[in-house]
């Protein structure tokens, strides 16, 4: 499988969202490989986006990497215990990333369940920490090229436009009226999509 190039990550947030759906996301640890499909997505797009960390062109040591150029690794912890793993996205000094929320996974699933601590398939990636801990990605892994041999994505499945549904962002309610931007795009009817309300699952299509 062939690696998209770095021009695939300068376009925007919202341009790179929707195009990581059906990308594979890799990483290659001592323990072994494990990976996953790409099947839910959030777009954060800086300065004018209040539900980003670089809102407002905040730059500090957390969000550095995301004022470089697209498709580098930013991962933050949450509550002290938990990490999350973003793509940067855009150009040098436009502060853009895409959240990746959910993972089908593909490879190295009984080395998963182990790190995740659960047999069940559909628990192993269905969120950001989850895939976080299934993949054994940590703040060690802030700053990777995506280009690179260790942590990387490359291409895997073509999803369809009319399988590609919207939504707002989740959990960003200090965000205002951004928290209601439909920059949340997910592969419709996979199992491994971490929640989504009743009224997105099959009249919002990509717009």
């Amino acid at each position: 499988m062939e690696k998209p190039k770095r021009d695939f990550y300068l376009k925007s947030a919202l341009e790179t969202a929707p195009k990581l759906l059906g990308k594979k996301l890799v990483h290659k640890t001592k323990d072994g490989v494990c990976s996953g499909m790409i099947v839910e997505v959030e777009a954060y797009c800086g300065e004018n986006d209040k539900g980003s960390h670089a809102y407002k062109n905040r730059r500090t040591e957390r969000t550095e990497i995301m004022f470089g150029e697209g498709g580098f690794s930013y991962v933050y912890s949450i509550y002290g215990m938990y990490c999350c793993f973003n793509v940067t996205a855009s150009v040098k000094d436009k502060p853009e990333c895409v959240f990746i929320r959910a993972l089908e996974p593909v490879d190295g699933i009984e080395l998963m369940k182990k790190r995740r601590g659960t047999e069940k398939i559909s628990e192993l990636c269905s969120g950001p920490a989850k895939l976080c801990t299934a993949l054994a990605i940590d703040k060690s892994c802030y700053g990777l090229d995506l280009l690179g041999d260790e942590l990387y994505i490359e291409d895997f499945r073509e999803i369809p436009e009319n399988m590609i549904r919207v939504s707002p962002r989740i959990n960003i309610d200090y965000a205002e009226a951004d928290k209601d931007n439909l920059w949340r795009f997910f592969v419709a009817e996979n199992k491994f999509v971490s929640k989504v309300a009743k009224r997105f699952r099959n009249d919002r299509l990509m717009i």
